[in-house]
């Protein structure tokens, strides 16, 4: 049977000196970072990426292995692999490169949680990172990247330094990119027990095959946390391998978090603009592209979040998002988590407690917004 490599598993990451709310940056010296990837597909063996893009000197990495998951931040032993680089079990990435590791003879299955274990032996400066991620990572003194268990690590709920997880799959396997926010992200469902609105979607399919590429505060238009939608496309969606269709969440932080800065939100009539850029760029790539409307977020607890100016605009690209025809498929979000009495809040049962984000009752409805025979996967 003829096999390609596609994404497995991906992760969007941003700079650590960036302004990043709620969670602290952080680097690293002669620890072990070890993390937990819940891979959207898996194939007989894989290759992980592994990012320095927005280091400020050269990453140095000793050591580094995968596993399968054993319980909490440990492995099961017999899975564990070494990963080399060019045939080395070290390698040095320099300031802003990537790097990718030499295949390895792993099955991993769609649904698994894959364990990549990184010994970083000198000083990294603040590390390239997904500052949210809705999954642990355990940090430990020294080279344990090949032990069993991390009996008293540090346990973080942030990504470092890997960008994805490609698998060698059946030749013509379909992936989506689920390509956002917080929304996508997982922010205010249960870390660690994938139920993020992208996981749930999987489920759904049954086969799996939706990577997430969601950033916890990104925008459509305006770099801020993360480099703007329209800046990221080509990186973030264009070059996965193997991707074919494109799920897009944007649109809350574009309205919501200038607020915070005394800013006005951004008008409905820019927010169109990015949309049909978006989708033109995703067609010419042939790309089928879905969209989902702009969630309520009227209760948010955050300064400056909640204006009358950016409701109103979210009202009205909602309207044009569901009536145009701009994208292949909508997916109705908002209308999917709004309270009925009060259609600009998510409904009380859906809510994680700050009126922005969605628990995980609110991401499983999310993900059952999508209709899965226009996904097509």
């Amino acid at each position: 049977m003829a096999r390609q490599w596609v994404a497995g598993f991906r992760s969007a990451v941003v700079s650590p000196y960036e302004a990043i709310q709620f969670v602290e940056p952080r680097g690293f010296r002669d620890q072990t970072v070890r993390q937990v990837l819940r891979m959207a597909g898996g194939g007989d063996e894989l290759r992980v990426r592994l990012s320095n893009r927005h280091g400020r000197s050269a990453l140095v990495i000793g050591e580094a292995r995968v596993a399968e998951r054993g319980v909490a931040g440990g492995i099961i032993p017999e899975t564990d692999t070494a990963l080399r680089f060019d045939g080395a079990s070290d390698v040095v990435v320099p300031a802003g490169e990537e790097v990718v590791s030499d295949p390895v003879a792993l099955p991993v299955a769609a649904g698994a949680d894959l364990v990549l274990s990184l010994h970083l032996p000198e000083e990294t400066g603040l590390a390239t990172w997904s500052h949210q991620s809705g999954e642990p990572t355990y940090v430990a003194r020294g080279n344990r990247a090949g032990a069993a268990d991390l009996p008293g690590a540090e346990r973080v709920e942030a990504r470092f330094l890997v960008t994805g997880v490609d698998v060698l799959a059946p030749e013509g396997t379909a992936v989506a990119v689920a390509f956002g926010d917080s929304w996508f992200g997982g922010v205010g469902t249960t870390v660690g027990a994938n139920r993020r609105s992208v996981d749930v979607l999987n489920e759904r399919l049954g086969r799996g095959w939706v990577v997430n590429q969601g950033i916890a505060g990104n925008r459509l238009l305006t770099d801020e946390i993360g480099e703007r939608a329209l800046a990221r496309f080509d990186r973030d969606v264009l070059s996965v391998p193997g991707a074919t269709h494109v799920l897009v969440h944007f649109g809350i932080n574009d309205l919501a978090l200038p607020g915070m800065f005394g800013l006005p939100p951004a008008t409905a009539d820019e927010l169109v603009a990015g949309f049909t850029e978006l989708a033109r760029r995703a067609r010419e790539a042939g790309m089928a592209i879905h969209a989902a409307t702009i969630g309520p977020f009227a209760g948010a607890i955050y300064p400056g979040h909640n204006t009358p100016e950016g409701l109103a605009r979210r009202r009205e690209v909602n309207e044009w998002i569901r009536t145009g025809d701009a994208f292949d498929a909508v997916f109705d979000v908002a209308r999917a988590v709004a309270d009925p009495a009060r259609p600009d809040h998510i409904r009380p049962e859906f809510d994680c407690g700050d009126g922005m984000h969605l628990n995980d009752a609110g991401a499983r409805a999310m993900a059952e917004s999508v209709d899965l025979d226009a996904l097509r996967l």
